[in-house]
């Protein structure tokens, strides 16, 4: 019988086994399952000198939560950066926050609020006015993202990333202005949200020592939420292999503690076919082991058939060259037996092309 590296007993355990669907007691070893049980029963077996032995105290235990679809690596690199309003009963308390924030945040860095909140979890019921940011935050850079519509930035931020009554906003993207014609501080994606993420990463990095710690602590909150593995799609600005230098690491030295299949993200308009050619001639798919390992393309395959996530906005006519573009990726990855997935959230588009793949 082989030994049991932790036992877990007194507990509530859902088994997923409609013939025996609950059990007390579960002994583990190599991270894997040994038997589930009844407490006698799987002490009794077993138990044995080096065996960590837990008491449940009767609370449920479930299995890990797998997040299919997430940017675990981006996040990770920017975690302990952010200022996080999640759950923040009112903007009285989110604008008291981001002040302390702000006090303690040295310069050059920025303040960031990067998601996670809406207007409808305050009291107030209402955003924050660019008349507070600037009150509160006068010299020192913040940048606070809504949703994937807008964000909000205070002039520290504007004259940070250069934006002038001159500046030109991106194809999808709006830059308002006041009536003099000068930057407000609100940019919004009509609907490219290009404009947010290209504006979020002007920002200043964290060292790679502290990206290292970042990404252990967006790890572990994740854990907290009992998520304990991932599909991480790639995403903007998460280039390859440079920015999965991090996980790479804490691979190597064992401090994974989310399962993390990774996905590859072109990052050149026009130049997806060479990206995705490259890749796979360069990574076998797979390759990892089963903490780490890549898992495919996606979820931009090109960006002409990039979809958008302000739903405010109408949806744009894709334009003419999409359908062979993406034909050209797609037959590329499927000749290479590469699996791929594509970020699609609008319900107003039919892709005939998709049928024959």
């Amino acid at each position: 019988m082989k030994k049991a590296d932790m036992i877990l007993f007194n507990g509530k355990i859902h088994t997923v086994d409609a013939d025996n669907p609950q059990a007390t007691a579960v002994a583990i070893a190599d991270g894997k399952f040994l038997a589930v049980g009844d407490d006698t029963t799987i002490i009794s077996q077993y138990e044995a000198e080096g065996v960590q032995v837990i008491d449940l105290k009767k609370k449920r235990v479930v299995p890990g939560i797998n997040d299919s679809h997430t940017h675990l690596i981006r996040g990770g690199l920017n975690y302990n950066l952010e200022l996080r309003w999640d759950g923040v009963p009112s903007l009285a308390d989110a604008l008291r926050m981001l002040k302390e924030q702000v006090d303690r945040t040295p310069s050059p860095q920025w303040v960031r609020v990067v998601g996670g909140w809406s207007e409808f979890q305050f009291a107030e019921r209402r955003m924050p006015t660019l008349e507070e940011i600037n009150a509160i935050a006068p010299d020192t850079p913040v940048f606070i993202l809504h949703l994937y519509d807008r964000a909000l930035m205070n002039g520290a931020a504007l004259r940070a990333v250069g934006y002038t009554k001159d500046t030109p906003a991106p194809p999808g993207g709006h830059i308002e202005k006041d009536s003099n014609g000068e930057p407000t501080g609100l940019i919004i994606a009509t609907p490219n949200a290009m404009i947010l993420y290209s504006t979020l990463a002007k920002g200043p990095k964290l060292s790679y020592e502290h990206q290292v710690n970042s990404t252990r602590h967006f790890m572990k909150e994740l854990n907290r939420f009992g998520i304990t593995s991932v599909i991480d799609a790639g995403g903007g600005f998460q280039n390859f292999p440079d920015d999965y230098k991090v996980v790479n690491e804490l691979n190597e030295n064992g401090q994974l503690t989310v399962r993390i299949a990774y996905n590859l993200f072109t990052q050149q308009p026009k130049h997806e076919f060479e990206d995705f050619d490259n890749w796979t001639k360069s990574v076998k798919l797979y390759q990892g082991d089963d903490m780490y390992r890549h898992n495919g393309a996606g979820e931009m395959l090109v960006f002409s058939a990039a979809d958008f996530e302000d739903f405010l906005q109408p949806r744009p006519d894709l334009p003419e060259n999409m359908e062979a573009e993406l034909e050209r990726v797609v037959r590329l990855l499927v000749a290479n037996r590469w699996p791929f997935r594509l970020h699609a959230t609008y319900n107003r588009k039919y892709y005939p092309f998709f049928e024959c793949v």
